[in-house]
């Protein structure tokens, strides 16, 4: 059952963004390659689903930490772990299936937002940090802290990649 499983040995690999960029640009990637940026295989949603359901390992935050180049306060605020939680987690070495819900969905808006400015993650991060006229003025990470806030981010990624004015 490799396929099921990340890598939670300590040790990490490169940030996988320019392997995202590559995917993304080449067309090879699909709806679930952001999976990736928090060292997951892109594979079935049902397998995905498992990962999930199981917790993933903390390490899963940390590669997206890496990835992101957020500090890891900055991520914790972002999937809505307090502080102290953050550190049983690790201590515990894995996350539980609501956090890792949430780190899997500020993975696919991270995701979103490296696809729209074509792999610039700097300026992904600034701008899911800056105000958008489109979001009626909020930053598109505070909006991503929910479901329905995560959907508004994509759809107005989505009419940004379009050409249309929001």
């Amino acid at each position: 059952m490799m396929e099921d499983t990340i890598a939670e040995t300590p040790s990490l690999e490169p940030t996988q963004i320019d392997a995202y960029r590559e995917a993304t640009k080449g067309g090879r990637a699909d709806a679930y390659w952001y999976v990736s940026l928090v060292g997951l295989r892109p594979q079935n949603p049902i397998r995905i689903f498992k990962r999930v359901a199981k917790g993933l390992a903390f390490l899963s935050f940390v590669r997206l930490q890496r990835n992101t180049g957020w500090s890891m306060g900055d991520l914790a605020e972002a999937v809505a772990i307090k502080p102290r939680t953050l550190h049983r987690r690790k201590k515990q070495g894995r996350l539980d299936p609501e956090e890792s819900d949430r780190l899997l969905r500020v993975s696919r808006i991270f995701g979103r937002a490296l696809e729209l400015f074509e792999g610039d993650v700097e300026a992904a991060r600034r701008w899911l940090a800056t105000p958008q006229g489109g979001l009626g003025g909020e930053r598109p990470m505070v909006l991503a802290k929910t479901d329905l806030g995560a959907r508004e981010v994509e759809a107005l990624v989505e009419r940004l990649e379009h050409g249309v004015l929001t």
